[in-house]
């Protein structure tokens, strides 16, 4: 098993089982890439994790860091939920944040009800922050860890 950075240029997501939801992710997160201003630059990218040549989930920076602080997403395809992939996940760009920036704050955010997601982030000492207003997803509530 093992995260596989998503690249615009990445040979190693050719070999991949691809899967609807994979080429979603995969062709999202290259749209994201080419709509900024420049390229990303580990480990402030998007990964896959794999597992042979099944994917199991992604997650991602959703830029680098600014101001101090960086947005983490995660999801694990439905099959493989349950199974603590998603805190995994979080755990892995919460350690690749600290190596490259150790006083970088994480932050998150979740739909604002009781969730695995919400769970997630308190068993990894996230603390829910505020609320805010997301424009596609309504009322989200945001978290942070120091």
């Amino acid at each position: 098993m093992k995260f596989i950075p998503i690249k615009s240029d990445s040979s190693e997501l050719l070999e991949l089982e691809k899967n609807v939801i994979v080429e979603d992710v995969v062709a999202s997160v290259l749209q994201m890439y080419n709509a900024s201003e420049q390229l990303p630059l580990e480990p402030w990218i998007a990964y896959l994790y794999v597992q042979g040549n099944d994917v199991l989930g992604t997650c991602a920076f959703k830029s680098p860091p600014q101001e101090g602080q960086v947005e983490i997403a995660y999801f694990v395809f439905p099959e493989y939920e349950g199974k603590g992939l998603g805190t995994f996940f979080a755990a892995f760009l919460v350690a690749q944040a600290r190596l490259a920036f150790p006083q970088v704050i994480v932050m998150a955010q979740t739909l604002p009800e009781n969730n695995a997601s919400t769970r997630i982030l308190e068993r990894l000492n996230f603390e829910k922050t505020g609320e805010s207003i997301h424009p596609e997803d309504g009322k989200i509530w945001q978290w942070s860890r120091r």
